[in-house]
C-alpha cells in the first residue's frame, strides 16, 4: 500500500484528498436552522456570563487591592 502512494503523484494524492473529503462531508449530519439558532444563542449568553463574572471578579480584586496598598 506505501508503495503505491509513493508511486502516484502529488496531484494525483491531491486528487485522492479531496474526494476522501467530498465522502466524509456527505456523511456529516448537518444542524437545521432552529439548531443553529439555539447553538449560537447559548453560545452568545455564556460568553456574556462569563464575561459579568470576569468583570465582577475584577472589580472586586482591584478594590482588594486598592485597601492592601493604601
Amino acid at each position: 500500500m506505501a508503495e503505491n502512494v509513493a508511486k502516484k503523484g502529488f496531484f494525483a494524492r491531491l486528487k485522492d484528498y479531496f474526494k476522501g473529503v467530498g465522502a466524509e462531508m456527505k456523511k456529516v449530519s448537518w444542524p437545521t436552522r432552529k439548531e443553529t439558532y439555539k447553538y449560537t444563542l447559548v453560545v452568545i449568553v455564556i460568553c456574556a456570563l462569563f464575561a459579568l463574572l470576569f468583570w465582577l471578579l475584577d472589580t472586586v480584586f482591584i478594590a482588594l487591592l486598592g485597601l492592601i496598598v493604601k
